[in-house]
């Protein structure tokens, strides 16, 4: 019974590893539509994401750190939704997610998008940055892009594929232990090399879009890594590596996306996409 469980299981996984390749978004100027292995559902990962995101929300809340400075708020939800404006070049139904962008009052130097479009920034990474809205921008930019990359949800895939059992049983009868896997991925587990510089290209694609200056994207790194040798404790950069390859990255992507934000220079960014933000 054993035996045939384990052969059976092994089966099943790699049916599942066959059928689960995808891409997530369209490749837009700089080609980002590498093929994913996709075997947790959207849908799971999306209401993880959204209890994770209410809880983490509610804690800031009953800390008094949501949302209280007004002029933060402001400044990252105004940024955030001519990001958001912009998604559509790299996946339409991305226009359509309940987007909920928060200002977390807090020293940490860090910012996120949960699956389906849930954006925190932290107080600390503007002031200790001394960001400009063109680098909070890539910032930004870059965090919306592992959401529309799914890199969480492919990471959760990629933790199911190595343990099989788990898998299995989870999908069939809802396994509790296939939910923490998630939580890990959502609050630990950091994202590979491959996907961080995924997201970095798109990221900078999409502020130059949204009539930001692509070249911030590389000052905003440098100040990164200027921050960190300096022995500050930088949270955005224990999943975030800077270094010279990711800056030699965004620089040979400058050719590509530069065109876009020169076409924007005489336009007003459009859209109807609506945000959601709490203010006290």
């Amino acid at each position: 019974m054993k035996k045939w469980f384990t052969r059976s299981a092994l089966a099943a996984a790699c049916l599942a590893a066959l059928c689960g390749c995808q891409t997530t978004t369209m490749g837009g100027a700089t080609g980002s539509d590498r093929s994913q292995l996709m075997i947790v559902s959207a849908e799971e990962m999306n209401q993880q994401s959204a209890q994770a995101y209410r809880s983490l929300l509610a804690k800031a809340k009953q800390a008094n750190a949501l949302n209280t400075n007004r002029s933060y708020t402001n400044r990252v939800v105004s940024i955030s939704k001519r990001l958001i404006n912009q998604v559509g070049v790299f996946r339409k139904d991305a226009l359509r997610w309940k987007w909920e962008v928060n200002v977390l009052s807090s020293k940490t130097v860090n910012a996120f998008c949960m699956p389906g479009g849930k954006i925190a920034v932290y107080t600390g990474l503007i002031d200790s940055l001394k960001l400009t809205d063109g680098e909070l921008a890539a910032v930004i930019g870059h965090e919306i892009c592992h959401a529309l990359r799914e890199h969480s949800r492919e990471q959760a895939s990629q933790q199911a594929a190595t343990s099989i059992p788990t898998a299995i049983l989870g999908s069939f009868i809802g396994s509790s232990e296939l939910a923490s896997g998630m939580n890990k991925v959502l609050f630990s587990l950091p994202f590979s090399r491959s996907m961080e510089t995924e997201a970095d290209t798109m990221g900078m694609e999409l502020m130059a879009r949204a009539g930001y200056n692509p070249e911030e994207a590389v000052n905003v790194w440098r100040k990164m890594a200027a921050l960190n040798g300096g022995g500050n404790s930088v949270a955005i950069l224990s999943t975030h590596p800077s270094d010279n390859s990711r800056i030699e990255n965004l620089q040979s992507h400058l050719p590509e996306v530069m065109p876009l934000y020169e076409a924007t220079l005489s336009k007003k960014p459009t859209g109807t996409t609506r945000t959601k933000s709490r203010h006290r």
